[in-house]
């Protein structure tokens, strides 16, 4: 569990641009990008669902 909550630490931060150099050095040093990427396209997919939710809230 901690390296699920370490990988949505450092993709939120990446994903905000606030990540600090020292964890960017980390997070380059696993062994594979895969959690890393497939994080950050759930967190992206997210963003544009919830963004299709506002609007159509706002919309109704």
């Amino acid at each position: 569990m901690a390296g699920f909550l370490r990988i949505l630490s450092s993709t939120l931060a990446a994903f905000f641009g606030v990540q600090s150099e020292t964890n960017r050095q980390q997070d380059f040093s696993a062994k594979s990008p895969v959690p890393y990427i497939l994080m950050g396209l759930l967190l992206a997919a997210c963003m544009v669902l919830g963004l299709i939710w506002v609007v159509n809230l706002v919309l109704s």
